[in-house]
C-alpha cells in the first residue's frame, strides 16, 4: 500500500495546457476516482502518475519518494487499460504470468526450451505458476487458465487484466477506464467485483472514468476535473449534496439538475423565478444567483401556494413510479421535475413546483457556491450565522 502525492503539476502538449498545477493527495489504502469529460485531462494525470509520461512542472510522490523522473518499471504501480492489453498468443495463465516472469528471470530464463536448462529458473516458475493461482482465484478465473484471449468474453479478459495487475502485488493500482468496452450488463458486474476487490487487497485505487455512476459507486473519494484543473474533491455524498460550483453541480446526478434564476432581496430573502420563497441567507443582500435544484427535490403540486413556482409542461416520459417531465417557467427557463404518479394522473400542462431550504443549492453570479446558512421562516427569528 501507498500514499500519492500530486504537486502543483503541469502538463502542456505545444500550445494547448492539458493540467493546469493540479494538486491532489491520495491517503494509503484509498480508493480515489479522477471524473470528467473526455478532455478534461484526468487520463493524462493517470499516465504521469505511472511513469508512461512526464510532467513540464511539479512533483509526484510514493510515500513521500519523489517518483518524478522514474521510469514506469521502477515505480511498483500497476496498471490496467481500457483495451485489456493482453497478448493474444498467450494463455490467461501466461498473460497473468508476464509481468512476473520479465521481472524474476533473465532473458535466456524465460526461453521455452533453453529457460529448462537452468535449475534456478524451474524454481522460480514453480513459484510464479503459485502466486498466478492465487490471483486466478482473487478474480474468479481459475477455470480459465488454459484460454486464449480470442476465446474469452470481455467481461473475462478485464478479470485477466485485473489478475495480471494483481499479480504483482504493487503498492498501487491505476484503472484507465477499464469498463468502458463492456456492456450495461457487465460493466455493473465487474465494477462490484472491483469494489470487492479493493476491500480484500486494501491498497490504493486512483481510478479514471467518465462514468458518474462508477464513480459514486466505487470512491471514497472523487476528484472531479474540467479543463486540466480539479473543481473539488469530496466523497460521493458531499459532491452530491454540496457541489462547490455551478459546473459541479451540473455535471453530478442524472438527470442533470435544474438552474433557475435568483435574486437575495434587501433583507436576505430569496426570490427563484421571480417568486419569493420563504428562505433566508445570511450575510448576503441585494444580489442575483443562480439557485440549482434537482429534479427529485421539488414538491409538486396541481394548486398554488403562495411561493409556487408556476410551470407549463412541454414533454413527459414514463420513468417507472413517476413520470420525468420537462417544464418551463413564466421566464421560459427549462425545468425537468419527477411528477409522482398519483400527481401525474390528475395534472392537466400546468403543475407547481415548490422547494424547501434543504433542496436549494444557492450560487453566486461567478458560480462559486453561497456557504452561508439558509433558514427557512419558522427558523428567522433565531439568529443565523453566515
Amino acid at each position: 500500500m501507498a500514499s500519492i502525492a500530486i504537486e502543483k503539476v503541469k502538463r502542456s502538449y505545444g500550445a494547448t495546457a492539458v493540467l493546469k498545477e493540479v494538486n491532489l493527495n491520495v491517503a494509503d489504502g484509498e480508493f480515489i476516482s479522477l471524473l470528467g469529460p473526455s478532455g478534461c485531462g484526468k487520463s493524462t494525470l493517470l499516465r504521469l502518475i505511472a511513469g508512461l509520461d512526464f510532467p513540464d512542472q511539479g512533483k509526484i510522490l510514493l510515500d513521500d519518494k519523489d517518483i518524478t523522473g522514474l521510469a514506469a518499471r521502477a515505480r511498483d504501480i500497476a496498471m490496467v487499460f481500457q483495451n485489456y492489453a493482453l497478448y493474444p498468443h498467450m494463455t490467461t495463465e501466461q498473460n497473468i504470468a508476464v509481468p512476473l516472469e520479465q521481472r524474476q528471470l533473465s532473458s535466456a530464463q524465460r526461453l521455452p526450451v533453453i529457460g529448462q536448462l537452468f535449475p534456478e529458473a524451474r524454481r522460480i516458475k514453480q513459484g510464479i505458476a503459485e502466486q498466478v493461482r492465487r490471483a486466478a482465484a482473487a478474480t474468479s478465473i481459475e477455470h480459465l487458465l488454459d484460454r486464449r484471449p480470442s476465446q474469452l468474453s470481455g467481461g473475462q479478459r478485464q478479470r485477466v487484466a485485473l489478475a495480471r495487475a494483481i499479480v504483482r502485488n504493487p503498492k498501487a493500482f491505476l484503472f484507465d477506464e477499464p469498463l468502458s468496452n463492456l456492456d450495461a450488463h457487465l460493466r455493473v458486474q465487474v465494477r462490484d467485483e472491483i469494489a470487492s476487490l479493493h476491500q480484500k487487497l486494501g491498497t490504493t485505487f486512483i481510478y479514471v472514468t467518465h462514468d458518474q455512476e462508477e464513480a459514486m459507486a466505487l470512491s471514497d473519494r472523487i476528484a472531479l476535473m474540467k479543463d486540466g484543473a480539479i473543481l473539488q474533491i469530496a466523497t460521493p455524498e458531499e459532491l452530491y449534496s454540496r457541489p462547490a460550483s455551478v459546473d459541479v453541480a451540473m455535471f453530478i446526478g442524472q438527470p442533470q439538475m435544474n438552474l433557475l434564476g435568483g435574486r437575495i432581496d434587501g433583507d436576505g430573502q430569496l426570490t427563484i423565478e421571480g417568486v419569493p420563497q420563504p428562505i433566508w441567507i445570511s450575510g448576503r443582500r441585494n444580489e442575483d444567483c443562480r439557485v440549482g435544484v434537482r429534479p427529485t427535490e421539488f414538491t409538486v403540486t396541481t394548486a398554488a401556494r403562495a411561493s409556487s413556482i408556476r410551470t407549463v409542461m412541454q414533454q413527459r416520459q414514463y420513468i417507472g413510479g413517476a413520470e420525468l417531465w420537462n417544464l418551463t417557467t413564466p421566464y421560459g427557463t427549462p425545468v425537468k421535475a419527477h411528477v409522482p404518479d398519483r400527481i401525474a394522473k390528475e395534472a392537466s400542462k400546468e403543475i407547481f413546483l415548490n422547494v424547501g431550504g434543504q433542496d436549494v443549492h444557492v450560487f453566486s453570479k461567478d458560480g462559486r457556491r453561497v456557504t452561508s446558512e439558509l433558514a427557512t421562516a419558522d427558523e428567522r427569528p433565531q439568529p443565523v450565522v453566515g
